[in-house]
């Protein structure tokens, strides 16, 4: 395993505060949140994003519209069918994620995400996708970095992720890691250094010190290194796009 299952981190952190800018449409019955650039309604280059488990969330939604603001269009599934977690419910304690966890494996989300994707491709005329997976979404990129579906990707506090998918990749892959992670841990993060090695593909691992799990997309904005730490870990996103997308 190149990163553990997601755990109790994976439900902690902040909610952000903003309106985001795009529109919920349904896609092949999926609630999808689409955001595209300023001026620029049939962009060639799109950012698929795979969120945690928390879906349709106000801070993904945020995100998204960022990468549109950086030119890209921005597309966001519901990677869960309608079932992603309810952060008030998580909060409550009485949430049972280990229940959740069986009805939302490959054999759920897969066929999502490879319809988005012919979505972006053929309706939308997208010529290339770069991917971003928050936690639960990270092993999504990866698996689908192996037939060249996602050209290219970045993941952040990646979990779930088998050696086998990160070993198959087929395209540039950067990761922001936190230093305080019982999923991507520190020996974890070593061995995916030396399968990415092996696949020789261009690949990056930045490490944030003094974050935990769930830094890039959950972090608390008013504590000002958890704040930049996010914001650096997003334009690490849009380098390696700018870079290789």
């Amino acid at each position: 395993m190149a990163s553990n299952p997601p755990g109790a981190c994976c439900a902690q952190g902040f909610k952000h505060e903003g309106t985001p800018v795009g529109e919920v449409k349904k896609i092949n019955n999926i609630d999808t949140y689409i955001v595209y650039p300023k001026d620029n309604k049939t962009p060639e280059k799109a950012v698929l994003f795979l969120s945690d488990i928390f879906g349709l969330f106000n801070n993904a939604k945020l995100l998204a519209d960022e990468f549109a603001n950086n030119g890209y269009l921005c597309v966001l599934p519901d990677l869960f069918g309608g079932d992603s977690v309810d952060p008030a419910a998580m909060e409550s304690g009485k949430f049972d994620i280990g229940a959740w966890f069986p009805n939302h494996q490959p054999a759920n989300v897969d066929p999502i995400v490879e319809s988005t994707i012919k979505y972006i491709k053929g309706d939308l005329g997208v010529k290339r996708i770069g991917a971003v997976g928050y936690c639960f979404g990270a092993k999504y990129v990866c698996r689908f970095m192996k037939d060249g579906q996602i050209d290219v990707g970045f993941n952040a506090h990646p979990s779930f992720v088998t050696h086998e998918e990160l070993g198959a990749i087929q395209g540039p892959l950067s990761i922001a890691a936190a230093q305080i992670d019982n999923i991507f841990t520190t020996q974890l993060r070593h061995e995916s250094e030396d399968t990415l090695i092996k696949t020789g593909k261009p690949w990056q691992i930045n490490l944030y010190s003094g974050v935990s799990h769930g830094f890039a997309v959950r972090a608390d904005l008013s504590v000002p290194h958890f704040k930049w730490s996010k914001e650096q870990a997003f334009c690490q996103a849009v380098n390696w796009f700018k870079q290789y997308l």
